[in-house]
Order: structure tokens, then sequence, then C-alpha cells
């Protein structure tokens, strides 16, 4: 939606407003013509419907403004007198325009000192579940977001069955694109199965003030870059129109960000020429060969013990040879002792041989993903060459990326040696928004940048911050699925993570007893 366009929509739904409401703004004592002056009719109307008039910046925060408007509806039907469960009804499922019949067709009489409560129980429960949605969506949206842990990428730091808390804040909350969606859900409508926003229209790409930027080490939740493409693996370009912040979720580490030069040697991630290094929490986990003597392998004790909750598989029965597809360097040291155990050897993808499934997917470079790059991570403001060895790194940011900030369709494509934009030839490029590099802890069992390229700025959702619920899907009843120590954990900080549960019951022991002694004192 272009900003023409906005402007058009705004000004229709003023319109809608004068011609519904203007008789009403004269019953209420109010002027005709106050119902046609923008922004200002709105805080006019909250005083005839008795709310705040701060009620008009909820109008201006996409999604929220949605469920703004049955509120308005409502509340003003019962300002004149419309108070029966019909006309809840009514206004919620004529979209507002029950207001038009109240206007033009009713003796309607103001109630200035109406009581704010509703006079049937249908329509205070209606009340309470707007309200309610409105506050949830706020918080939802702006300040901190559920998230569960899908996959093992990042074990051992965050396991599935992680249920998290991500904050929205730490690096500014965005505001949401598209403005048309079913409030509280992703991209699909659960129990449903169908599509819970509409594409059209789209908002400006724009995000709140955070207190901090992405840093290196961060885990972070983002929207997947290539949810829209359909193999992003053939280099097609072919991609579904699927809106960035309804794109799908996911999280991983981000190991380089804007302006660090990257690679991977032998599986070990290098940063501008020095080895990465990892906090104290993070556990990296690699695939190992495993040379065994006979005698097998307790499942149960490679979990409790050896912390293997990847498996253990075949690669030879004959020669009695296994692969433990991921496994820290501590249990390793431990692992090592078992009873079963011969050799043990790294699988490493050697130097040069190279993986088609690895980004830039074009054939092209030798690359797999223990041995990777080096490349450039790219930074607003810098200015890259575009030459026949860049073309590939860089091409999906120019087109999509980038494209998507500007609003722009762009397109970059070679002539001879020469590379055109937009079919103008270029000799370089410079980036428009930061760009990061997210990977798995758990490095051979990672869907991540390796095999999609970088994350841009605007597709960045948040930082998990805690954990508030944990459970082993492995687990055979309800008492012995729930990870007690980890919950009420931080995600972030150094050490063994330290449980706040305690501390919590505490609280909610004191609250509950605070509000038993009021209630008894009254």
């Amino acid at each position: 939606m272009s900003f023409f366009d906005l402007l058009l929509f705004i000004l229709f739904i003023q319109v809608l407003h004068f011609l519904g409401t203007w008789k009403l703004y004269q019953s209420a004592g109010r002027h005709w013509w106050e119902a046609a002056i923008p922004v200002y009719n709105a805080i006019v109307l909250f005083k005839i419907i008795n709310r705040p008039w701060w009620w008009v910046f909820l109008l201006f925060v996409p999604i929220v403004n949605l469920i703004m408007f049955p509120v308005i509806w409502i509340e003003t039907a019962r300002s004149f007198g419309k108070n029966k469960t019909t006309d809840t009804i009514l206004q919620i499922f004529t979209l507002g325009l029950y207001t038009y019949y109240i206007n033009y067709f009713t003796s309607h009489t103001y109630i200035e000192d109406r009581s704010l409560k509703a006079k049937s129980k249908s329509g205070d429960f209606v009340s309470a579940i707007l309200f309610a949605v409105v506050a949830a969506t706020i918080v939802h949206t702006y300040i901190m977001q559920p998230f569960t842990i899908p996959t093992s990428s990042l074990e051992k730091t965050l396991l599935v069955g992680d249920f998290l808390f991500v904050s929205k804040f730490h690096y500014g909350a965005r505001v949401p694109q598209t403005a048309i969606s079913f409030p509280m859900v992703h991209d699909t409508i659960p129990l449903a199965g169908v599509k819970s926003y509409t594409r059209d229209p789209q908002l400006p790409y724009m995000r709140l003030p955070g207190f901090q930027n992405v840093q290196r080490n961060d885990i972070v939740v983002f929207n997947w870059p290539v949810d829209t493409v359909r193999m992003f693996r053939d280099n097609s370009g072919k991609h579904y129109d699927k809106p960035i912040d309804k794109k799908s979720n996911y999280v991983k580490r981000a190991v380089a960000v804007a302006g660090d030069s990257l690679e991977i040697i032998d599986g070990k991630i290098l940063v501008n020429n020095t080895p990465l290094q990892l906090s104290e929490r993070a556990k990296p986990q690699y695939s190992y060969l495993v040379q065994g003597k006979g005698q097998g392998f307790n499942m149960r004790s490679l979990v409790e013990i050896y912390g293997i909750t990847d498996g253990l598989q075949w690669i030879d029965r004959e020669r009695d040879l296994y692969q433990v597809k991921a496994i820290t360097e501590n249990n390793l040291a431990k692992f090592k002792n078992h009873p079963n155990v011969k050799s043990v050897q790294r699988i490493i993808s050697p130097k040069g041989k190279a993986d088609y499934g690895i980004f830039p997917n074009n054939g092209k470079v030798d690359w797999n993903k223990d041995n990777f790059g080096p490349i450039y991570i790219p930074e607003s403001g810098r200015t890259v060459q575009l030459d026949l060895e860049s073309f590939s790194l860089y091409r999906r940011i120019i087109e999509v990326y980038e494209g998507e900030e500007m609003g722009i369709e762009q397109k970059l494509e070679v002539k001879g040696t020469q590379i055109y934009l937009n079919g103008k030839p270029e000799e370089e490029y410079t980036f428009r928004q930061d760009y990061y590099w997210m990977m798995g802890d758990n490095r051979h069992n990672s869907e991540d940048s390796r095999y999609w390229g970088y994350v841009p700025q605007n597709h960045v959702v948040g930082k998990p911050v805690f954990i508030w619920m944990s459970l082993d899907g492995n687990a055979s009843n309800l008492v012995d699925k729930i990870r007690w120590e980890r919950l009420f954990t931080t995600v972030g900080g150094e050490g063994k993570p330290t449980s706040y549960l305690v501390y919590f019951l505490i609280g909610i022991v004191l609250i509950i007893g605070y509000n038993y002694f009021i209630k008894k004192k009254k």
C-alpha cells in the first residue's frame, strides 16, 4: 500500500464515520461538523461515550485498532440507550453500520452520565472480552510474545519443549506491517487451519526504538527469510507472496553481525579472523563416528548420562559402526570412557568438497557446512563491489530484502561480465539495512544461514529472555515431563541457569494473602 492509497483509505473511513454519526454528535450537545474533523472527531467521540481521550492513540496502533472499532461501536450505541444484547450483536455483525440506523431512524436520546457497566450479562461479557483482547494484543505485539522451541538446533542452551517469553522491546518492537490480521496468532488460525491475515493493505516497515542492537552470540527470534521461496536451492527466484511479519518464526544464535567477516574452518567459526568466543551457557554439538566393541548401548543412559538427545544410529552393523548425531565436547569426554566405545572420530566435511545445498546455492563455490566462506556480513551504509564473484552472495539481498525495505521491485542480472541493476550497469551497491548470520549450536543438525544466507534487520522479531515452562516429550508421565530445574530461568547470562520458581510461588502466595486480608478488613 502506497502513502497515497493509505491516505485515501483514511479519508474513506472519515467520511463513513461522519455520515453515520453527525446527528448523534448533535444529540450529545456537540456541533455536527465536529464529526468531520479527523482525530479531533475521535477525541470528541470518546468524551461523548465517557471514555479516556487517550484511547485515540490506540486507533493508530495496527491490529489493536481493529479491535478498538467494535469497542467504539458498542460504546456509542450504549451512550444512546441501545443496551440490549441484540444491539451489541447488531453492531458487531454489521461492522458498525447499525450506527447508521441509530443515527437516522431512531429518536436517540443521549445518556450523559450512563454507567460504564453493561446492563446485560452478555453485553458485559462481550465488553470484558474485547478489553482483554486489546490489552493482550498490545503486550503480545509490542512487549512480550510467547514462543516454543520446536527443534534441537540450539541444544543444550534451549531444549525442545522449552516455552519462552520473547522480548520485543530489547531490539525495538516492529510495528505490524500486515494491517488486517487475527490478533495474537501468527500466519494460521488454530484449529481452523486457514490464513490469519489478508495480504493487503501492507504498512511501511517501522520499528520502535530499542535499548540494544543485536549482539554477537545473542539468541534471536526472527522471521525465516526464505519462507516465501518455493525452492530456495534451485536459484529460480520463484516465491510466494507472503508478508515479512507473517513468515515462519525461527530461533538461532547470531554468530556474526553487520560489518563482520565470517569463515568456518573444519567446523570452527572464525569472525574477523578470530575464533568465535561463545558464552559460557552455549554448548556447541557436533556429529561423530563411533567404533563400538559389540556390546551395544542403553538408549536411556545415552540421554541421562551423556546428553545424547538426538539419538544414535547404525552406520555399518557388520563393523559395529555408529553415528552420534550431536554431542557436546564435555559429554564426549565422558562418552569415550563408555565400555562399548572403542574409538570416536568427528565427522567433518573436508575443505573443497562442495555441498550444492549450501548458500549461495549456485553450484559455483566449493563450500560445505564445515568449511565455508569467507563472506562479508552487510552493514547499513556500507558499499561493496558488484562483480561476478559477489553477484550470487548479494543477489537475494538486493532483489528481495532491499526491495522490501524500499517498497519496490529490484532486478539484478549479469550480461557478459557486467552487473545490471534494474537495467542499468552498476559497479557497486550500498546497503540500506543491517544483516546477520544465524546458526544453531547443534552444528550438524540445524537449518541455518549456511543453507539460506543472511537475515535482514527487518526480519528480527525479538530476544528470548525467559523460560517459563519446559516439557520433556520423552517422559512417560506429567510429573516427569516437567523439567523443574528449567522453570522460570533466564535464557541469557553466564554460569548454570538459576530457577526463580520458588520466588514466583512466594510472590503468588503474598498477593493472594494480601487480597484476602484487604477483603476481610473491608
